[in-house]
């Protein structure tokens, strides 16, 4: 006869929590006593399981690795848009357009009465909207064959629920984390279905400092999206420094806060010695100080080897950098048009 004594039950209890075991995997009990409270058993994760004799702390079988993964995929593959195929021109003296919006910060909160200007998210958007069509227009004088749509950078403001930046710097917000990486992933939708209309788009991602892993999430969120399409490309991964070549130019992209600024043309260099023994003219374009810096660094007297610059941001000063003064600098998007001799023109739209 089974000693019940030693496990301090009675063998009616006993008996119970054997009936519990036996039935754990279909969760009979649960669903039961779910049925008669009328409660929804996918509602629950952990449970009491109380009766008039004792009480059992529970929880149902929980979603394994396989199932959570064939998930994913499918609902990556179910809501992933399949874009027609577009018969772009065929152009022997083709250009490539840049376009850059760098530093949105979308998710950042100004109050004018305070910084003597609003920003919050629609008008981030608006900015970037009335800054890549502006780009557009200026650009409309050049026969484009590619377009390099320059991601990342600070696109969100904050990195996680708490608002503050990836080091934990607290910022001012307007709404909710969430809502930011929803709007963020629309717009860019948005400016993506609005460029591949003129020519092939390859996006390229730069991680930084607000939004290090947020940024990076949002990155493969788009390549998500466009996953059907031949029309575009994401470079989503998550190097500091990259690299992108078109005719005889060498395009490196960086946020601006990691490496220092004179060792850049070395690392362009030693990172890309192919390219850049294939190449004459070579840039950086860096982003994160919100205003225009311009450097040349000079292979010789009369050749130009690297230009290295610092690109205007659309966003205005929030409460922390009004009180320090950080204010002035004019917001714009800009974007440069590359054809064989490399940089032939810089396009800016100013608010």
């Amino acid at each position: 006869m089974t000693d019940y004594k030693r496990y301090r039950l009675k063998e009616d209890e006993w008996k119970l929590v054997d009936e519990y075991r036996e039935e754990k995997n279909t969760n009979k009990l649960l669903s039961k006593e779910c049925l008669e409270a009328g409660i929804d058993i996918n509602s629950i994760s952990h449970y009491w399981y109380k009766s008039q004799k004792f009480s059992i702390f529970a929880k149902p079988n929980e979603f394994n690795k396989d199932d959570f993964l064939k998930s994913i995929e499918k609902l990556i593959s179910s809501y992933s848009p399949k874009y027609p195929s577009i018969d772009y021109p065929k152009r022997k003296d083709g250009h490539l357009l840049i376009i850059n919006p760098a530093d949105v910060h979308i998710g950042k909160y100004a109050d004018a009465l305070e910084t003597g200007e609003e920003y919050n998210v629609e008008i981030a958007k608006n900015r970037v909207r009335e800054g890549v069509k502006g780009i557009l227009r200026n650009a409309e004088g050049y026969p484009l064959s590619k377009i390099l749509f320059c991601i990342g950078n600070d696109i969100l403001h904050t990195d996680n629920t708490m608002g503050s930046t990836t080091k934990l710097t607290p910022q001012d917000t307007d709404g909710k984390w969430y809502r930011h990486f929803t709007e963020a992933l629309e717009l860019y939708v948005e400016i993506v279905e609005m460029l591949m209309q003129i020519a092939p788009v390859d996006c390229i991602h730069s991680m930084s400092n607000h939004d290090y892993m947020s940024g990076f999430h949002l990155a493969h969120a788009l390549k998500s999206w466009y996953r059907n399409t031949k029309a575009v490309t994401v470079d989503a991964n998550p190097m500091h420094r990259k690299y992108y070549s078109w005719k005889n130019s060498l395009i490196g992209l960086t946020h601006g806060d990691g490496a220092k600024l004179n060792s850049l043309p070395l690392h362009m260099a030693q990172e890309e010695p192919l390219k850049w023994s294939e190449t004459k003219y070579r840039y950086w374009y860096l982003h994160h100080l919100h205003h225009k810096q311009r450097y040349k660094f000079m292979t010789s007297f009369d050749n130009i080897g690297v230009t290295v610059e610092f690109l205007r941001s659309p966003s205005s000063s929030d409460s922390w950098h009004a009180q320090k003064g950080y204010t002035g600098s004019v917001k714009a998007v800009e974007g440069f048009v590359h054809n064989e001799f490399g940089q032939i023109a810089h396009l800016t739209h100013i608010f």
